[in-house]
């Protein structure tokens, strides 16, 4: 089917929130659920070795706050951060470190990830929340929206997706989308047409794309977690790439983001660290930044500039990570 492009209205003042569940049932029926499967390990979840960083780096400084669960970040290349919030169901714009957070639109939905086009215009997820979560395989009824930055215009640019986690936008303007409650990868290509089962993975949540666009990267959180590599080309191949050790049960992995090097960077819940891909395993960047929920590198060369590692979480807090900072040699091309 093909998505719609009807027009909604939005301000910058509050709207009444939909009805919905509280987001913070999420992560409390993910790990029940794990618990009643007696999977979670009795022990602290196990800590990935570190990775080598430079030896000056300093410790994450905080860089702007919202007064709101931060479930989801991204950069423009104006150097612009865009934040997703849980409760409000609001977007938000933070035009600097140091910056107050701007509500760019009033409730649009419980908000999933979010995602910087081409254009400079937002792609954000939305039915995150518990009931479209568990219902989202079923009745794929949850929208993909546009958000005018400048603005804060809502439109919808997808229809018929299931309750929208993680986001990832290819190097050819197709999206693919997340429902952590079930198991289906979303997929909307350019010319709109809209796929809510292009692929299946358990669990799914963090989510990107790879460099070169043939191969899309889905986190598994809970009960084996890991990372899966999924063919554009053959999607109903997934291949599980990376799998965590059994005490990880405990560690809940969710955003996903790539480096300069193409490789994947995995925020973490419970165990506090942020991780990232090598030589076939895991390694920490950095730890004791529990309830991360997304990571992002920063654009351009002034506000969140290129190079830079930031850390969202449910805390509100958006920190630098200066461990995960990268070369100019290594950074991707604007």
């Amino acid at each position: 089917m093909r998505s719609t492009r009807t027009l909604r209205t939005a301000s910058r003042l509050p709207r009444t929130p939909r009805r919905r569940v509280r987001p913070t049932l999420v992560p409390a029926l993910v790990l029940a659920a794990a618990a009643a499967a007696g999977v979670l390990a009795p022990g602290p979840a196990h800590a990935a070795p570190a990775c080598a960083a430079p030896t000056d780096a300093a410790p994450p400084v905080e860089v702007a706050h919202l007064p709101d669960w931060v479930e989801s970040i991204a950069v423009d290349a104006r150097g612009r951060m865009f934040a997703t919030a849980y409760y409000t169901g609001r977007v938000y714009r933070v035009d600097a470190p140091g910056s107050a957070p701007v509500a760019l639109t009033g409730s649009i939905g419980a908000n999933g990830g979010i995602v910087v086009r081409a254009d400079g215009k937002l792609l954000v997820g939305t039915g995150n929340d518990l009931a479209h979560s568990l219902t989202g395989d079923l009745f794929p009824r949850s929208e993909l929206l546009l958000v005018d930055p400048e603005s804060g215009a809502v439109s919808t640019y997808a229809s018929g997706l299931g309750g929208i986690d993680g986001v990832a936008l290819a190097p050819d303007g197709t999206v693919y989308t997340t429902t952590l409650g079930g198991r289906n990868i979303g997929r909307v290509t350019p010319d709109g047409h809209v796929d809510p089962a292009w692929a299946r993975v358990p669990q799914p949540n963090g989510i990107a794309v790879s460099p070169d666009g043939s191969e899309v990267y889905v986190v598994q959180t809970t009960f084996a977690p890991g990372l899966y590599r999924i063919p554009v080309s053959d999607p109903d191949r997934p291949r599980r790439w990376i799998s965590t050790a059994p005490s990880d049960a405990l560690a809940l992995p969710d955003g996903l983001t790539l480096d300069g090097r193409g490789r994947p960077l995995i925020s973490t819940h419970a165990s506090g660290q942020i991780w990232r891909v090598e030589d076939g395993g895991l390694c920490a960047v950095a730890s004791g930044l529990h309830l991360s929920t997304q990571l992002t590198h920063g654009r351009g060369d002034t506000g969140f500039a290129a190079g830079r590692l930031y850390r969202a979480g449910i805390d509100g807090r958006i920190l630098e990570v200066p461990a995960g900072a990268e070369p100019p040699a290594a950074r991707p091309a604007p």
